[in-house]
């Protein structure tokens, strides 16, 4: 019986195409969620490494100012750290 049935759906040509169509969509919805994490995992790196970028850069930057500070007096070195203060 249910073999007959089978063969009777498989046989009406609008039932398949619109079984085709359903499945075609479907792949398409689950290819979209696919590309969507791709692009959204790539974001990601994007910012991560922008913000190791940053924090290199802060890194040098605190780096130079340690090397500077190492031969100031207490006054300079205040002088010098209320000037970064107000930035």
């Amino acid at each position: 019986m249910f073999g007959a049935f089978l063969a009777a759906i498989i046989g009406h040509k609008t039932i398949m195409a619109i079984f085709a169509a359903v499945i075609g969509g479907l792949g398409l919805y689950v290819a979209g969620g696919i590309n969507r994490a791709k692009k959204d995992a790539a974001k990601r790196a994007v910012e991560q490494l922008a913000a190791a970028q940053d924090r290199l850069e802060m890194d040098r930057e605190a780096t130079a100012a340690e090397r500077a500070a190492a031969g100031m007096t207490d006054a300079e070195a205040r002088e010098v750290a209320t000037k970064w203060a107000k930035r």
